[in-house]
């Protein structure tokens, strides 16, 4: 079994892995984070109306989540963290999570994401047909669990007491010296000087945080309003699109990336080959980090079918689940998705081994582990960072963001195989 696993399974997702993030390296050198982040600078400055515009927390949030839209995962864990650190200065009860850092987090933890080139990658692998199908189906699913967070967050934060957290903390961490460092060892040289430029000009004087002017961001630093409401509205009006030609569409997504990409980094004046082969090397080492778990998730699997005890659970929670949509064969990756991602990856390639990648049940783990994060590292490692011990309404607004992104992934699923005519 674990034979199996890293030759027919790990050897070819390391050429689809490096191939994939070597393209999204050409588009973030080309500044494809930057003009997500310009159009996200207006949205969120009405979502988050208690950090100044012009504070380094807001800065940090905005690379954050246009990185995750992008896929660029190790990007983004960085500036999350930094995200955190400047979102602390502005709190007033230390050890207690802000508004803004709990609705952050649960924004974090449904996971917005416009490009699963990582899914897109291992169904490629594994032999689908439409590798890029489940485009449609994740951006249904990230929209609902990303309005579903915003939403909770909102509302549960009326009903949470901010109270201090006292003298009591966790350990100290280097709190000055992470981000730079976690941007070198997540990410690479380009990422961490656009972290620097950005962070640190950012903060327009040392006075503390809540004396700073809350100036509007200068023309460079933001589109209008108008431009990021016309841009959400235009993804919005692509979701229906999509899901009614998928079938048409898919095939010429990937074409369209790599056309659309590359020449994307030559008008921009990026060296695009050389570019393309320091993003194809993150491929080999994501690839690696997954054999362990893989082997292991594999491995299990083959246990526990030998024993029937896969058969039994099938009996036991199928006819319950099935009739939501959800296949007892998915249920393992919607419960284990919010703890572990790479154990998550692992139950996805072995499920989609064995019902194949362009079944309804493939669908539905690859739309699972596109449109969803792994909640509780997302909360031990943000929260950890600044020492928070009450979360507040944070993991209540991040688990509900995650049912929702349950529901959206087999909503979506079903709504696309019918339409599509693909049962």
């Amino acid at each position: 079994m674990a034979k199996a696993a890293v030759v027919s399974i790990v050897i070819p997702l390391i050429g689809a892995m490096a191939f994939f993030l070597g393209l999204m390296k050409v588009a973030e050198e080309a500044g494809a984070m930057k003009i997500i982040a310009k159009l996200l600078r207006p949205l969120m400055v009405v979502l988050f109306p208690d950090v100044p515009p012009n504070h380094p927390a807001m800065s940090a949030m905005i690379l954050n989540m246009a990185a995750n839209a992008l896929g660029l995962g190790n990007a983004a864990t960085p500036f999350g963290i930094k995200a955190m650190q400047e979102l602390d200065t502005l709190n007033p009860h230390k050890g207690t999570a802000t508004d803004a850092m709990c609705l952050f987090l649960a924004i974090n933890t449904s996971s917005v994401t416009l490009l699963p080139t990582g899914v897109i990658a291992i169904r490629e692998t594994l032999g689908s047909t439409n590798a890029a199908g489940i485009l449609p189906t994740t951006l249904v699913a990230t929209i609902l669990s990303t309005t579903t967070a915003i939403t909770a967050a909102k509302l549960y934060q009326r009903f949470t007491v901010v109270e201090a957290s006292g003298e009591s903390r966790l350990p100290e961490l280097p709190t000055e010296e992470l981000p730079t460092e976690e941007i070198s060892r997540h990410g690479d040289e380009q990422t961490a000087v656009l972290a620097e430029d950005v962070l640190v000009e950012s903060r327009p004087t040392d006075e503390p945080a809540e004396r700073q002017p809350e100036a509007e961001p200068s023309d460079d630093e933001a589109y209008p309003l108008w431009v990021s409401a016309l841009a959400l509205l235009s993804l919005i009006a692509l979701v229906p699109v999509t899901v009614v030609y998928g079938s048409a569409i898919g095939p010429w997504i990937v074409p369209l990336m790599v056309v659309g990409f590359t020449s994307f980094g030559v008008a921009r004046g990026v060296a695009v080959y050389e570019v393309f082969v320091q993003g194809a090397k993150e491929g080999w080492e994501v690839a690696v980090r997954i054999i362990p778990f893989l082997v292991a998730i594999l491995a299990a699997v083959g246990m526990l079918r030998g024993s029937g005890a896969i058969d039994l659970f099938v009996e036991a929670v199928g006819s319950a689940t099935m009739a939501v949509g959800l296949p007892a064969e998915a249920l393992p990756m919607a419960l284990l998705r919010p703890l572990s991602g790479s154990g998550a990856y692992g139950v996805m390639m072995a499920t989609l081994e064995e019902h194949g990648p362009d079944s309804y049940i493939g669908y539905v783990v690859s739309t699972l582990q596109g449109s969803t994060e792994t909640t509780f590292y997302v909360i031990a490692v943000y929260f950890g960072a600044v020492q928070v011990q009450r979360i507040r309404h944070g993991m209540a607004a991040a688990l509900t963001a995650d049912l929702m992104g349950v529901i959206g992934a087999v909503l979506a699923c079903s709504l696309y195989f019918s339409l599509n005519d693909l049962w």
